[in-house]
């Protein structure tokens, strides 16, 4: 029997072949394989350590798209911001301005007054009275001015070319916006007949009734006879000026909502007082 110190251990089935033709034959048993999918880099057997999984590499389609994404997601943020600063402007920076500009006017217009002038000339338009309406709260003061202009409109009420002056026969007519720009009628809807509308001019204080309220009469914005002398509205049954022509008609117009349209709230008054201020 052989000493265990000579006997050898068993040989596998590749060390035989080994042997027997001379050929090295690596042990498989030895070999890990690296997992790799069909565009990975190597097929090389990985020795030693835990086996690994080689990662896809992202496609240029891949980096692309989310390059697109990015870029968008940045532009809908931008346009965004944008959007909502332009509706900040103009429901409040348009106001905070226009406020500042009818407090100007008004103050120019006093002390033009004060002076023996009849109008004030400002940066926004002649200016030729002081709208005051109880309904709209005691400490409502809004200037009047000549025209219809964005200007115009802007810096307070506008008196609409064409039209009656204050105080004389036939129709004066006033305009204003009810949203933005100071938003002068913006309670145009409360208005009720029976409610009293006051201008003050540099010699006398003109007071007017109205006939119909601020909700009663709608109209698209190329109705032009509610400018006329004497309004008459060509429906039969709609809502018109009372009284008869020759007599001193105020007419108030406005937006008929909020946003945007083509329609106008319109409201009919009489004089009923004018009373000449003491030198």
């Amino acid at each position: 029997m052989r000493p265990l110190s000579t006997m050898s251990e068993p040989q596998s089935g590749a060390d035989k072949f080994s042997s027997l033709y001379g050929v090295t034959v690596p042990d498989r048993r030895r070999w890990r394989f690296v997992t790799t999918s069909t565009d990975t880099e190597s097929d090389r057997p990985h020795t030693g350590g835990s086996p690994s999984v080689v990662r896809r590499r992202r496609g240029t389609s891949d980096r692309k798209r989310r390059r697109v994404m990015l870029v968008g997601g940045i532009a809908l943020i931008t346009v965004g911001a944008i959007v909502l600063g332009w509706l900040a402007w103009q429901f409040w920076g348009t106001n905070w301005v226009s406020k500042g500009r009818q407090a100007e006017v008004v103050a120019d217009l006093q002390e033009e007054w004060g002076e023996g002038e009849v109008t004030a000339e400002t940066d926004f338009g002649k200016a030729t009275g002081i709208l005051r309406v109880p309904r709209f709260g005691a400490d409502y003061e809004v200037p009047i001015l000549e025209g219809s202009s964005d200007e115009v409109l802007a810096a307070g009420i506008g008196h609409m070319e064409d039209t009656a002056a204050v105080g004389e026969r036939g129709n004066y007519v006033l305009a204003a916006h009810r949203i933005t720009h100071g938003e002068p009628f913006a309670e145009f809807p409360d208005l009720r007949e029976g409610d009293l509308v006051h201008i003050e001019t540099r010699d006398a204080d003109h007071t007017y009734v109205l006939d119909t309220g601020g909700p009663d009469l709608v109209v698209p914005f190329t109705a032009s006879w509610v400018l006329d002398p004497f309004p008459v509205n060509p429906d039969p049954g709609g809502t018109t000026a009372p009284g008869q022509p020759g007599d001193r008609l105020i007419t108030l117009v406005t937006c008929s909502e909020l946003f945007h349209t083509d329609n106008r709230s319109v409201a009919f008054g009489h004089l009923v007082e004018t009373v000449p201020k003491v030198p």
